[in-house]
C-alpha cells in the first residue's frame, strides 16, 4: 500500500524497524485523512453560503474546475507509474480482458439495476439515478484504489481504457434500454432520458486522456534520458504523494459541492445507500472470487475487482444533473454514490491486501506487510 505515496521507506528506517513505522504519516492514516476530507467538504458545503455556486461557476466537462484540476493531479502520477512496454501482456490474457467487460458492462448495470427496483420501488428519481450510476464504469478513482491495494497497474490501465471506450460507445444505449426496455418488458415503470454523448467523449477524453498521455510521455521521456533506475528510484517518489493530495483535494470540493442536499436529507440518504453498499459488497466479493477461480495472480484478481466495483461518480452526477436538473432525486442519488464509494472502498483495499496473503499463498504479487517493491 505504501508505495502509492513514497516507493522506498522513510529515511532513518531499516529492515528492522516495525512495518508501520517504516510508512509515510500520509499513508499510515490514509482512511483518516479521507473521513477527515469527506466531513470537511461536508461541513465547508453546510455552512459557508454559495460556495457550491462559487466552486461550479467553471466548469470542464460538466464537472467543476476544482474537481476536474484534483482528478488531473490525482491520476498523473498513477499513470505516470505505469509501464506502457508491458501492457501487451496484459492484452494477451483473455481470462482478465473478457471477465472485466463481463462484469463491468453486463454484471454491473444488471446488479445495480435489480437492487435499484428491490430496494427502492417507491421512488422512481432515486432509482434512475442509481441506474446511471451503475452504468458509470470508473476510469479515475479507481487507479488510487488499485495502486493502494498493489494491484496490476497496467492491467489497471488496460482495463480503463477499455471501459472509456464502451462508456463513449454504449452508455447512451444502455440507459436506453435499463430505463425503457427492460422495464417494459418485466411490466414495471418507464423513465424517459437523453443522455449527451458529447458530455461523455469530453469526460473521457479529459479524465483519462490528458493524464494518460502526460504520463505516457513523462515515463518515456524520462527513461530515455535519466534511465530506468533513476526514473522509478528518484522520480517516482517525489511525485507519488501528489496523487494522494490530488485525492483529498477531490473529496473535499465533491462533498462540499454537494454538502448541504447531502446533510438535509438525512433519511434518503440512507435509503440510497442501503442499495449502493450492496452492490460495492457484491460487486468487490464477486469480482475477487472470479479472480481466485480463472486463475489469475493477486495483483490482477485485484485490478479486476477494483475495475468492476468502482463507478465514475464524476460522469454519473454530471449526467444527472444535466438531463433531470441540479435539485433532482437522480442528482441526489449520483451524489450519495461517493459518500458510500470512497469509505467502503477504502475498506476493500486492506480487505484485498488480507485476501491476498490468505488466499494466494507464494503468489509472488502479493505485497509484503510494508508494501511492494517494484
Amino acid at each position: 500500500m505504501s508505495d502509492v505515496v513514497a516507493e522506498k521507506p522513510r529515511p532513518g528506517t531499516g529492515p528492522g524497524t516495525p512495518v508501520l513505522a517504516r510508512l509515510s504519516v500520509l499513508d499510515r492514516f490514509l482512511p483518516v485523512w479521507i473521513v477527515a476530507a469527506m466531513a470537511l467538504g461536508l461541513l465547508l458545503g453546510r455552512v459557508v453560503p454559495g460556495l457550491d455556486d462559487a466552486l461550479s461557476a467553471v466548469e470542464v466537462g460538466s464537472v467543476s474546475l476544482p474537481i476536474a484540476v484534483g482528478l488531473l493531479l490525482m491520476m498523473y502520477p498513477v499513470l505516470a507509474k505505469v509501464r506502457y512496454s508491458e501492457t501487451s501482456r496484459v492484452t494477451a490474457d483473455r481470462r482478465l480482458l473478457v471477465s472485466s467487460l463481463v462484469l463491468n458492462w453486463l454484471i454491473g448495470p444488471a446488479l445495480m439495476f435489480a437492487l435499484a427496483w428491490l430496494l427502492l420501488p417507491d421512488s422512481p428519481e432515486y432509482r434512475t439515478g442509481l441506474v446511471i450510476v451503475g452504468l458509470a464504469r470508473c476510469i479515475a478513482m479507481v487507479l488510487i484504489w488499485n495502486d493502494l491495494s498493489c494491484g496490476d497497474r497496467e492491467a489497471a490501465a488496460v482495463l480503463v481504457a477499455i471501459n472509456s471506450v464502451f462508456q463513449i460507445l454504449a452508455f447512451a444505449a444502455l440507459g436506453w434500454f435499463y430505463l425503457q426496455v427492460l422495464p417494459g418488458w418485466l411490466g414495471l415503470e418507464t423513465t424517459s432520458a437523453e443522455f449527451s454523448v458529447g458530455a461523455i467523449v469530453v469526460s473521457v477524453l479529459v479524465f483519462l486522456g490528458i493524464p494518460l498521455l502526460a504520463g505516457f510521455l513523462t515515463r518515456t521521456l524520462g527513461e530515455r534520458a535519466r534511465g530506468r533506475a533513476w526514473y522509478e528510484g528518484t522520480f517516482l517518489p517525489r511525485i507519488g504523494p501528489v496523487a494522494l493530495y490530488g485525492l483529498l483535494f477531490t473529496i473535499v470540493v465533491l462533498f462540499a459541492l454537494q454538502g448541504d442536499a447531502i446533510t438535509s436529507q438525512p433519511g434518503d440518504v440512507a435509503r440510497i445507500a442501503l442499495p449502493l453498499l450492496a452492490y460495492f459488497v457484491i460487486m468487490f466479493g464477486g469480482s475477487f472470487a472470479l479472480g481466485k477461480a480463472i486463475g489469475l495472480s493477486y495483483a490482477k484478481t485485484s485490478t479486476l475487482s477494483f475495475t468492476a466495483t468502482g463507478n465514475n461518480f464524476e460522469l454519473a452526477i454530471a449526467v444527472a444533473i444535466g438531463t433531470f436538473g441540479a435539485t433532482s432525486g437522480q442528482a441526489l442519488a449520483g451524489v450519495v454514490g461517493p459518500l458510500i464509494e470512497v469509505p467502503v472502498l477504502v475498506a476493500f483495499v486492506h480487505v484485498a491486501l488480507w485476501a491476498g496473503r490468505r488466499f494466494f499463498p507464494g503468489d509472488p504479487t502479493v505485497p509484503a506487510r510494508a508494501g511492494r517493491p517494484r
